[in-house]
């Protein structure tokens, strides 16, 4: 998918978005400033199939889009989709077949019956109208920590029913009455797939899992990060072959089950101050330029 500069700085800041959002013809032309671009969110957000293209991942995993994306079905083998209504259940086709292969070996692993799958991307990736920075690519995907129940939920369930936290109030360790050896089984076996580049937890998790696996070669993908302490985020490497795809940083040296981990308890991180300025919202210029393309297709 190539499109020359100039066209793309056209599209990216011109008619295209202008019309989309039934702007006048001098901000069609591209005379607006950057306070009055459009939000990215708005307009990937509006969009409720995927681009008829070859599957392609395009920047970033926080500042992309994906083409050819496919949606998980909301039931399958040990598993079961959650929050529908949102449509963010679309993802790279490597996304898609690593729940179909994770979600059995999970069950197996856990005694669980199945996984809860939480959000993966919108249909065409970009930024989301809320929640998540990442989820861009279809490359990442929320496991929910509530074991998937023996029985199908209704459509309601599934957009009522909430996950369940496994870490402290305080946060400085899991909960023992929710934490059990099958949420270990389910992070190792997904930990363990070749395909994943990270896994986000929780620090009080980490945690946990040092004391009892320290050492094991798994642990190294699993990382702390604020938040997911009702679920756990996977991300997938950049599929072979994307030269778009721009890749994750490499995964640490070690367990991280070092002096790096402390930091996690420490008074600035537990209780981070928010930002001196909100960051703006990214608009399509803020994207690399073939996701206008993305964007268009039909």
């Amino acid at each position: 998918m190539q499109i020359g500069t100039h066209i793309a700085r056209a599209l990216s800041h011109g008619l295209f978005l202008g019309l989309f959002l039934g702007l006048g013809p001098a901000m069609a032309q591209g005379q607006e400033t950057a306070a009055e671009l459009p939000a990215a969110k708005t307009l990937f957000g509006k969009v409720r199939s995927a681009a008829a293209l070859p599957p392609q991942t395009i920047g970033f995993y926080s500042r992309g889009c994906v083409a050819g994306a496919q949606a998980l079905p909301l039931d399958g083998p040990h598993w079961q989709a959650m929050r529908p209504s949102r449509q963010r259940m679309w993802g790279h086709p490597d996304l898609i077949r690593f729940v179909e292969r994770f979600a059995p070996l999970a069950a197996q692993a856990s005694g669980w019956p199945g996984i809860l799958v939480g959000d993966i991307a919108q249909p065409r990736g970009g930024p989301m109208l809320t929640g998540h920075a990442s989820h861009q690519l279809g490359l990442d995907v929320d496991i929910w920590l509530k074991p998937m129940p023996a029985q199908r939920m209704t459509s309601a369930q599934r957009e009522q029913v909430s996950s369940i936290t496994v870490v402290r109030a305080d946060r400085l360790d899991v909960d023992r009455a929710s934490w059990t050896p099958g949420h270990q089984a389910v992070l190792r076996a997904a930990a363990e797939d070749p395909k994943v580049q990270r896994i986000f937890i929780n620090a009080a998790i980490k945690r946990a899992l040092c004391r009892s696996a320290q050492g094991a070669s798994w642990l190294r993908k699993i990382r702390p990060e604020h938040g997911h302490d009702y679920h756990f985020h996977v991300r997938l490497f950049c599929p072979e072959g994307d030269a778009q795809c721009k890749a994750q940083d490499p995964t640490p040296e070690g367990d991280g089950c070092d002096a790096s981990l402390d930091w996690w308890f420490t008074d600035e991180a537990l209780h981070p101050k928010p930002p001196a300025v909100k960051p703006a919202p990214l608009t399509m210029a803020d994207l690399p330029a073939d996701c206008q393309q993305v964007l268009e297709a039909r």
